[in-house]
């Protein structure tokens, strides 16, 4: 019984130490899943039991990651969910905001303003007048011819770039700093056209920057074109001349706007015309008269019938002959003149018979394009003559009635713009300019050319006792238009041109100075007049005029004139203006010669005579004494 209850013991005590032993390792299982302990040195048999204790915990551990990741995507899709029904929330407010806004905004006055200009300003109003030179009207009207044209675009370096530097480029105006430049248009040609009307929805202020550079280009040229030749002692007309060929096609070519330039500087002759007849007496013109009127129109009848003739015996055209007496025949006007104001020469008897050998010139020049097709072989002789008289009508009806207005209309209208000018002369100055101007563009109208009508309205003018007035303030314009006007010639006159064929060029002027001196100097001797004033009169016309460009031109069109023949008359012409200044140089050396010859003598009167009876000598006594009273002055 002893054993036995010794045995039930010992089992007891070995229950409870197992049992104790379980509690225990549980303990250590929940301890190690809440805060894992280092593990002891790895041995073989504690790796096998690390091994065997491993699995359970790793499996734990993934379903608490699995139950993680549950609740993340739950979260994220409530989240989504209340995002959607924020955003829809919030933009059923911004709309409800903004209509809000809208209707308040109905009722401000600046939506009433809106909606009073967009009643009053639509969109039809800018399309109410339909222009007739417009594209499909023209196209339509048989009007216009559709060619292939090129639209020019400015080089921008997109790039950044360095470029060569080239001395051009100071003038080019192609920067991404400055405004669009004008458009251009090139055809298959390679004639360039300027845009002169850009379209636009609405009026916008246009401007041609191109060709204010121009401007400011020949201007600049031109000041130190006549600083330099006036430091040299020399006429600065010849710096004007000589600036515009560096600045032109035939030198740097910083001028791009070719036509646009010349054509602003066409004033400088028609305010030149009109500050001459300002100068011009009519008592004087009538001194004048016969050989101003009758010796012009016998020079230019003499150069016609002179060329004709030779080209006629060498075998040339007779049409050609006559077109380059016509051409030689003319001079220039704006050089002249400038020359003549500079010497104060214009009282002079010389200068009156050559101012008025000018003018009648400048007349002619429409009798001149109407002869044109007839020695093109355009138009029959018939149909010539009819436009020569009618040019020549229009001319004696357009002169006439200059008279009357000069002795009605003109003095009120000058008297009344003194009134109004009592404090300032800048309405004074402006009418006078817009008289010029207008009688230029109404004898330009007639056919007849601006030349004419901006002489005849100085003319108009000095029968009045305003005539000084007027050009004291007319003066400083004048000066400045001639300057830019005798820099544009300039640009006409290609140096690299005139230097290859500089022998036959020079050849051909000297020719040229000969011929015109010989056969004005000789047809105003045959009207009585001194050797000494012809001989002063023939060189002073020695040249041939910058309006023999035009004339070039034209013959060039209608197949006149080709060739070489072409470039001989072009280069001749603008070697003849280069040299013009020389010549005027030259001209106190020839009459000192001539008096050395005693072809005239020293100091003689100015004279002035008609062969014939007594009667006409005293005549000519009187009116020497009138020109001579009129220099003591």
């Amino acid at each position: 019984m002893r054993v036995e209850g010794a045995r039930l013991i010992a089992h007891q005590r070995q229950a409870q130490a197992q049992a104790q032993a379980q509690a225990q390792a549980q303990a250590h299982s929940f301890a190690s899943l809440r805060r894992p302990q280092p593990l002891p040195p790895p041995s073989p048999r504690t790796s096998i039991d690390f091994s065997l204790r491993r699995g359970p915990t790793m499996r734990n551990t993934f379903l608490a990651l699995l139950f993680l990741c549950y609740l993340l995507i739950c979260f994220v899709s409530v989240a989504n969910t209340v995002a959607e029904s924020d955003s829809a929330e919030i933009n059923a407010t911004a709309s409800s905001f903004n209509a809000s806004l809208l209707r308040s905004k109905e009722n401000s006055f600046a939506d009433m303003i809106d909606r009073a200009l967009e009643k009053e300003f639509n969109d039809t109003d800018q399309n109410e007048v339909t222009d007739p030179g417009s594209f499909n009207n023209s196209v339509a009207e048989q009007q216009a011819v559709l060619e292939t044209v090129a639209r020019v675009k400015s080089k921008k370096n997109e790039t950044k770039e360095e470029k060569p530097f080239h001395f051009h480029d100071v003038f080019n105006l192609d920067n991404e700093n400055r405004a669009e430049d004008t458009p251009t248009l090139i055809d298959r040609k390679d004639n360039v056209f300027i845009i002169s009307n850009a379209k636009s929805k609405y009026p916008t202020l246009q401007l041609d920057l191109r060709l204010i550079s121009d401007l400011v280009v020949v201007i600049v040229s031109a000041t130190c074109g006549g600083i330099a030749f006036a430091c040299a002692g020399q006429p600065v007309i010849t710096g004007y001349l000589l600036a515009g060929s560096i600045i032109g096609p035939g030198g740097f070519s910083f001028v791009s706007e070719m036509v646009q330039v010349e054509t602003v500087a066409q004033f400088g002759v028609i305010f030149l015309l009109f500050a001459l007849g300002l100068e011009f007496s009519t008592t004087k013109l009538r001194i004048v008269r016969a050989v101003a009127v009758v010796g012009g129109l016998l020079q230019i009848l003499l150069f016609m019938c002179l060329c004709g003739i030779t080209a006629k015996l060498c075998g040339g055209k007779t049409s050609e002959g006559i077109f380059v007496g016509a051409f030689l025949s003319m001079s220039s006007t704006a050089v002249v003149l400038k020359f003549l104001m500079e010497r104060n020469s214009i009282s002079a008897l010389h200068g009156q018979v050559t101012i008025g050998t000018l003018i009648l010139q400048d007349c002619a020049v429409g009798l001149l394009f109407a002869l044109l097709p007839v020695l093109g072989g355009t138009s029959g002789i018939f149909q010539g003559v009819l436009s020569m008289t009618k040019s020549l009508v229009m001319l004696i009806s357009f002169l006439a009635i200059l008279t009357i207005l000069s002795r009605t209309c003109v003095p009120w209208f000058l008297k009344l713009m003194i009134s109004l000018s009592s404090q300032t002369n800048e309405l004074y100055q402006l009418a006078s300019v817009a008289f010029c101007l207008l009688v230029a563009w109404c004898s330009d109208k007639l056919g007849l050319s601006l030349e004419l009508g901006s002489f005849a309205a100085g003319v108009m003018i000095s029968t009045t006792d305003l005539a000084q007035h007027t050009l004291e303030q007319v003066e400083p314009i004048r000066n400045f238009f001639a300057a830019l006007f005798l820099a544009s010639i300039g640009m006409l006159i290609h140096v690299h041109f005139l230097w290859n064929h500089v022998d036959i060029l020079v050849a051909a002027v000297l020719l040229v100075i000969v011929i015109k001196t010989m056969v004005v100097a000789t047809v105003v001797k045959g009207f009585g007049y001194s050797n000494k004033t012809s001989l002063l009169v023939g060189m002073s016309l020695a040249q041939i005029g910058e309006f023999a460009f035009v004339l070039l031109s034209r013959a060039s069109n209608l197949h006149l004139v080709e060739g070489k023949l072409y470039l001989l008359l072009l280069g001749t012409t603008a070697l003849s203006l280069v040299t013009t200044p020389l010549l005027f140089k030259l001209i106190p050396a020839v009459v000192h010669l001539g008096v050395l010859l005693r072809w005239f003598p020293p100091d003689s009167p100015i004279e002035i005579g008609y062969k014939g009876d007594g009667l006409r000598a005293d005549s000519a006594k009187r009116i020497s004494l009138m020109v001579q009273g009129s220099h003591d002055s």
